[in-house]
């Protein structure tokens, strides 16, 4: 079992309390009672951290006042002091330290935690908390340690290469965050024991092959059999080997090329 030892992140720091809320466990159940995510369940108690996606105050200065960890979420998010007293939580750009000075805005510099539209921002640039709609709130590019980049722009929209390697078309008055998120060598974590997961709320998965003919497709035969069909769902979804994206998707038009392009 590892665990990551990063020198900023402040491990006796509690959450801000304004900017928490409950968090309701389902156990994969819906309104009904019924289970329609297998698999889940249990898990430590975890309140949701209130994360400013939108960073919708402009042209004022936040001073970093510490990176903290948070539940919810492979990336470390950071505490944003303003000026006029207000505090806000953001996802914490890898290289930015507390007492670092971030702000939002068509007029803030193109500077690590800055956000600003696209139109301002230069190609080959690394961003995050990418918009989709102007205002919406970042949507794109959130997780440890992705980073989208800048390739290029024409007419009123931005060519982004997202994470999946996806390049897609985003409007230019589309704000995104300056940086790589960090955390990145969350990948490299080696859960270690099955308990661990048990804490994360991930509940045991059985697999189809050691199933009944009755309970599984891949269920049945004598010793280690896969049934010769191809991975699929207990109710014969496949698992592998076709798109499932919606043709008829509106957003289609916006993708340059696909992540999977053959």
């Amino acid at each position: 079992m590892t665990f990551l030892d990063d020198p900023q992140l402040d491990k006796q720091a509690k959450p801000h309390k304004p900017l928490i809320a409950p968090k309701h466990s389902t156990g994969g159940r819906n309104n009904l009672g019924r289970v329609t995510q297998r698999f889940r369940g249990s898990g430590n108690k975890q309140r949701m951290r209130i994360i400013d996606f939108k960073r919708n105050k402009p042209d004022v200065e936040g001073k970093i006042e510490g990176i903290e960890y948070d539940p919810n979420r492979s990336a470390r998010i950071a505490l944003i002091c303003y000026m006029d007293g207000e505090r806000r939580y953001i996802l914490a750009p890898l290289g930015l330290n507390v007492g670092d000075i971030v702000m939002a805005g068509e007029d803030a510099p193109v500077r690590l935690g800055n956000f600003l539209p696209l139109r301002n921002i230069p190609l080959g640039t690394e961003i995050h908390n990418i918009e989709l709609n102007p205002g919406h709130g970042g949507q794109l590019a959130r997780t440890a340690g992705v980073f989208a980049q800048v390739l290029a722009k024409e007419g009123k929209y931005a060519q982004l290469r997202l994470p999946s390697g996806e390049i897609r078309m985003v409007l230019l008055e589309c704000s995104a965050t300056v940086g790589k998120v960090g955390n990145t060598e969350h990948e490299n974590v080696d859960i270690g024991k099955a308990g661990r997961n048990r804490w994360l709320g991930k509940r045991p998965h059985t697999r189809g092959t050691v199933m009944n003919p009755c309970d599984h497709p891949h269920g049945g035969g004598e010793g280690k059999s896969n049934s010769g069909r191809p991975p699929c769902s207990p109710w014969g979804v496949q698992a592998k080997g076709y798109r499932t994206r919606n043709k008829r998707k509106l957003s289609s038009k916006y993708i340059v090329k696909r992540r999977k392009q053959k």
